[in-house]
């Protein structure tokens, strides 16, 4: 029962039974009571005139970075005799130090701070709750209101840094780049050797070939460097998401699809992604650090989809540039290898990125595992490495990739760049 309720009963009872008994002294009782609720009421908080602001870093912050908040309040109005402020969080914000609660005494023209850092997650977080509360100084009547402040956070995933990866698409563009164009022109890499024509320059003449025909001049050619039109797919599907220890499998998606993305317009190739499982989503295809902001953004939006696409089937071929690659991120189900064989029979390049489901499931199980269990992973991996088998037969580069160990590293032994081969 509140303290107001009680007086209230209290006095009520008392007047009542100063009528009953025709004693004066029992309504000289109620006096100090009525004359303590009067006050109170004279005193009783009303709207407030605070001016509240919330600050937090601009721009984009990286997941797992702490983040310094401050709520600033400034009193446009009366004095405030008990003002109490408390900040709720969103989940995925947790508070890493500082608090989130202020009691204070604020007059007029004076400002409080309260000051507290936050652990992020990825994601787009709007913090709007700040719940303010007055009383007045006997403790009896309160005003209780959330002020409209929001501020947004956007939290990308955080990613490995990549070197440059040597693909084979099957189509280049016409600008220069990293990509071998499996023609002759500009660039380092020796293509063979042709008769000299009028207007080549002097020091492309093969002199060591030259030297074996009389009268005969041969060129060197070099095959030409290009960039490529690459498209990212994430498999956001929520019945292949694992999560457990706080991190999903779907959270490795991003954050691998974010290290490709970054490598990948660094070297000057014209980037898009696509979001599949929630619905069609995604980013146009670009090119520099505006289409990483613009990629790293979307991925940090990314969640598990519903069931309107459980299979590849939904997949819309046509968004993708014809002879574009396509870099498939997904742990891979069952039923997924008749799209994937479509798109390499229909001159697409396809490279799957491919986080092991299986590995990441065998972790989250207990250690003392029983024999069954034991037999059943052993299975899964058998399955496992027979899918993917088919995947290469069909000429479809596949990662087999165990989400903690490098990504950098099982890019480069799988496309033959590792560290020794460059």
């Amino acid at each position: 029962m509140s303290r107001p309720t009680f007086l209230a009963i209290l006095i009520y009872a008392l007047v009542l039974g100063g009528l009953g008994t025709m004693r004066g002294g029992m309504f000289l009782l109620a006096i100090p009571l009525l004359v303590y609720v009067g006050v109170a009421l004279w005193h009783a908080p009303r709207p407030p005139q605070l001016a509240i602001n919330r600050t937090a870093p601009s721009g984009t912050t990286a997941e797992g970075e702490l983040v310094p908040i401050t709520l600033t309040l400034h009193n446009e109005g009366e004095t405030l005799a008990e003002l109490h402020v408390a900040e709720t969080m969103p989940t995925g914000l947790a508070i890493h130090s500082g608090h989130t609660q202020l009691l204070t005494h604020l007059a007029g023209g004076e400002t409080a701070e309260l000051t507290y850092t936050v652990v992020v997650q990825r994601g787009t977080f709007d913090v709007t709750g700040t719940a303010v509360t007055l009383r007045d100084p006997f403790g009896l009547f309160s005003w209780a209101g959330v002020p409209p402040v929001t501020t947004q956070l956007t939290v990308i995933p955080r990613y490995q840094q990549l070197r440059s990866l040597r693909l084979r698409p099957p189509r280049t563009m016409g600008f220069s780049g990293p990509l071998a164009a499996r023609q002759s022109g500009s660039g380092t890499n020796f293509w063979g050797v042709r008769e000299y024509q009028l207007g080549d320059p002097l020091r492309r003449v093969n002199w060591r070939t030259s030297a074996r025909y009389h009268e005969q001049l041969f060129t060197t050619e070099y095959e030409q460097e290009r960039i490529a039109d690459i498209s990212l797919i994430v498999d956001a599907r929520r019945e292949h998401m694992l999560a457990g220890n706080g991190e999903s499998l779907l959270d490795h998606e991003v954050r691998a699809t974010a290290a490709l993305a970054d490598s990948l317009l660094r070297d000057g190739h014209r980037v898009g992604l696509f979001l599949y499982g929630y619905g069609i989503d995604g980013v146009l295809p670009g090119y520099g650090k505006g289409q990483r902001e613009r990629i790293l953004r979307k991925l940090a939006e990314a969640r598990p989809g519903s069931q309107v696409f459980r299979t590849l089937h939904y997949l819309p071929v046509r968004l993708f540039p014809a002879g574009a690659q396509l870099i498939f991120v997904s742990p891979l189900a069952d039923g997924d290898e008749a799209m994937l064989f479509r798109l390499r029979a229909r001159g697409y390049g396809v490279l799957v990125v491919s986080p092991n489901a299986v590995e990441f499931e065998a972790h989250l199980l207990d250690q003392r595992q029983q024999p069954a269990h034991s037999l059943a992973l052993r299975l899964a991996r058998l399955e496992r490495q027979q899918f993917l088998r088919q995947l290469r037969q069909a000429g479809i580069t596949t990662i087999d990739w165990l989400v903690n160990e490098s990504l950098d590293e099982a890019l480069q032994v799988a496309l033959g760049q590792n560290s020794h081969s460059r």
